[in-house]
C-alpha cells in the first residue's frame, strides 16, 4: 500500500473552535478600521513604492529631530498617528500572511492525502463493478464518480486505468 499520509497530526476541532473564535474577535475589531474600498479606488490610491516610502520615513525623521524645518501646513500629530496606524497594519499584515502559510501546508497535505485515499476508493468500487461479486452500487457509484475526470479528447471514454 502506497504511503499516502503525509500528515503528523490532525487539526483538533477544539482548537479549530478556539482559533476561529479569536479571529473572529479580530475580524471584528478591525472591521472598525475597514475603508472598503472600490476597485477603481484601490488603483487610484495604491500603495506607495518603496522610494516613496524613504521619502515619508525621512520626512518623518526631520519632523521629530529637527520640526522648525517641517511644513506648519501639516497636522503632524495626525501624521505620527497615521504612521503608527500604517506600521500596526503592516503588522497586523505580515501576522495573516504568516497564519496563511501556517494553515495552507498541512491543509495541502490534507487535500494530497485525501485525494490519494478518493482514487484508491474509486479503483476498488471500479474493481467491484466488473467483479461476479459486485453490485449495482458498485456500477451506479463508478459511473457517478467517473464524470469528475477530465476528458481532454471530448469523446464519452473513461478515465485512465479502467
Amino acid at each position: 500500500m502506497p504511503v499516502n499520509n503525509l500528515i503528523g497530526t490532525q487539526l483538533d476541532l477544539g482548537q479549530l473552535q478556539s482559533c476561529l473564535n479569536q479571529l473572529t474577535i479580530v475580524r471584528d475589531i478591525l472591521l472598525n478600521y475597514s475603508e472598503n474600498l472600490t476597485p477603481e479606488e484601490r488603483q487610484r490610491y495604491g500603495s506607495i513604492n518603496e522610494q516613496n516610502k524613504l521619502l515619508v520615513s525621512k520626512v518623518m525623521d526631520y519632523n521629530r529631530t529637527e520640526p522648525s524645518l517641517s511644513s506648519p501646513d501639516v497636522n503632524w500629530a495626525n501624521f505620527e498617528q497615521s504612521w503608527a496606524s500604517r506600521v500596526g497594519f503592516a503588522q497586523l499584515e505580515t501576522m495573516c500572511h504568516t497564519i496563511i502559510e501556517i494553515c495552507s501546508d498541512p491543509r495541502i497535505l490534507h487535500d494530497y492525502y485525501l485525494y490519494q485515499n478518493a482514487l484508491v476508493d474509486y479503483d476498488y468500487s471500479k474493481y467491484k463493478a466488473n467483479s461476479t461479486q459486485g453490485g449495482a452500487g458498485f456500477s451506479t457509484k463508478v459511473e457517478d464518480i467517473k464524470q469528475l475526470f477530465p476528458n481532454p479528447s471530448g469523446h464519452n471514454s473513461t478515465p485512465a486505468g479502467e
